[in-house]
């Protein structure tokens, strides 16, 4: 089925586009999304082979796409990257923090080690994609879009505890940064999904995740598109006003309240 458009052709020409996580899932389709847009798309994950994967498949599409592995939360492999964007196709003026991961496990069998990986990964990863990012371009005097994908989280995360701490940290940095940031130019937003019909649901139970959809107001999963949409909102220029905001796109479920969650 053909996608309908929802926004100008080449809204984003002249853009270009730094998506972390931008292999698979949410991050892939922010990158077709941009891409169709007009932007340049540049695409950072751990694993080569996914990147080189997609990097083809966006190809295909007529999407200039550069591709670079990444570990976010090296300093080195953050720097290294950005050196190499910039050699490659220039200073981005957006970047989307979308690489992440949890696994599922009740509190009390979460070691410190699990939970320091998890918290590492989350927050600190986007904590220096951001800085990087940021200095480079208070460096060179040029604004930009900072996205960062969250979780749906404001019911608690039961089953995700390191998770949730690391994305409720990575919201008050979205706020944090949008203040001090805006003076350069940089606006700084959040966007959290709920659920979202992508290959990384395999690692969750099926059951809670029915029951999780029929409670709801909006009764299905969301799609990667109906984020990726969320997120061209936000660098578009309808986003320009904009900073310090998380947009929740999760069917309502974060409306049903803690109780629901547990």
């Amino acid at each position: 089925m053909t996608e309908p458009e929802i926004f100008a052709p080449n809204l984003l020409a002249g853009r270009t586009a730094l998506v972390t996580g931008g292999a698979t899932g949410i991050g892939l389709a922010i990158a077709r999304e941009f891409g169709g847009l007009g932007a340049r798309i540049v695409i950072a994950a751990r694993q080569v082979e996914r990147l080189e994967a997609a990097a083809t498949a966006l190809r295909e599409r007529g999407i200039e796409v550069y591709a670079h592995p990444v570990n976010i939360r090296r300093e080195d492999e953050v720097e290294a990257l950005f050196h190499a964007v910039d050699q490659h196709v220039g200073l981005p003026d957006i970047l989307v923090n979308n690489a992440g991961g949890q696994f599922v496990a009740p509190a009390l069998d979460i070691s410190p080690n699990g939970f320091r990986a998890v918290v590492d990964l989350n927050l600190n990863g986007t904590w220096l994609m951001s800085r990087a990012f940021a200095a480079r371009a208070v460096a060179a005097g040029q604004p930009g879009r900072i996205v960062n994908i969250v979780l749906s989280l404001f019911s608690g995360t039961p089953g995700m505890v390191h998770s949730g701490a690391a994305r409720a940290g990575v919201i008050n940095m979205t706020r944090t940064l949008a203040v001090e940031w805006g003076r350069h130019g940089i606006t700084v937003n959040a966007i959290a999904p709920g659920t979202i019909d992508t290959e990384a649901l395999a690692q969750y139970d099926v059951a809670e995740m029915e029951a999780g959809i029929e409670r709801q107001p909006i009764k299905r999963m969301g799609s990667a598109r109906e984020v990726a949409l969320a997120a061209a909102y936000l660098v578009s220029p309808a986003g320009d006003f904009i900073t310090g905001t998380t947009l929740i796109v999760d069917g309502g479920d974060h409306l049903m309240g803690a109780a629901a969650s547990a």
